[in-house]
């Protein structure tokens, strides 16, 4: 690998572009980009970009709101304080704080079930297979597993205090290409 300032020195050369990034242990390198498991790909100019690394969601219950995502995600939370936990995934991190936490960011910045514009996307290796699991946890399902024109296999649903959330898993040739293929548990069919 070429250090950081010989490998900006040799991005206007296409042939070099590939051997310039810095790929970590286990990723693809395909031409201009690097792909690593579950996340988007991008380029070496945007290496040193501003990287989103958690959302956080402010809840009335908090123990309703872990077990919650414990069960749909199977993920274990780290509870830091009683007010402020964390689900890790390998590409983000779910935080949960108590509204009590809002008193540090000043009053009324965050209201908890008061959301209506975000979605938590989570990606799956099997939609079909997550819907079938989640049909004795969950009780407000949006949409059930949907083919969506851009290639993604989708399921939406809230979560106990409103927010949306939505499984999918890439299943076309271009969601697949812009995501890389889905790492499947053993016996799972796409």
């Amino acid at each position: 690998m070429h250090s950081n300032s010989a490998a900006a020195s040799n991005l206007s050369d296409p042939a070099s572009r590939t051997s310039a990034l810095h790929a970590p242990p286990g990723a693809i390198e395909l031409r201009d980009h690097v792909f690593l498991a579950g996340r988007h790909p991008f380029t070496h100019e945007r290496q040193n970009a501003m990287n989103l690394v958690s959302i956080r969601l402010i809840a009335n219950d908090m123990r309703g709101m872990v077990g919650f995502y414990e069960t749909v995600t199977g993920l274990a939370a780290t509870w830091y304080t009683q007010d402020f936990v964390e689900l890790a995934t390998p590409s983000a991190v779910l935080a949960i704080a108590s509204k009590g936490t809002m008193h540090r960011f000043g009053a009324g910045a965050a209201h908890p079930a008061d959301n209506r514009t975000a979605i938590l996307e989570f990606r799956v290796a099997d939609v079909d297979a997550d819907y079938a699991r989640l049909c004795q946890t969950v009780s407000d399902f949006v949409q059930a597993p949907t083919t969506q024109p851009w290639g993604n296999r989708s399921l939406l649903f809230r979560d106990p205090e409103g927010n949306l959330i939505n499984f999918f898993t890439p299943v076309n040739a271009a969601a697949i290409k812009q995501l890389g293929s889905p790492v499947l548990d053993p016996g799972s069919v796409l």
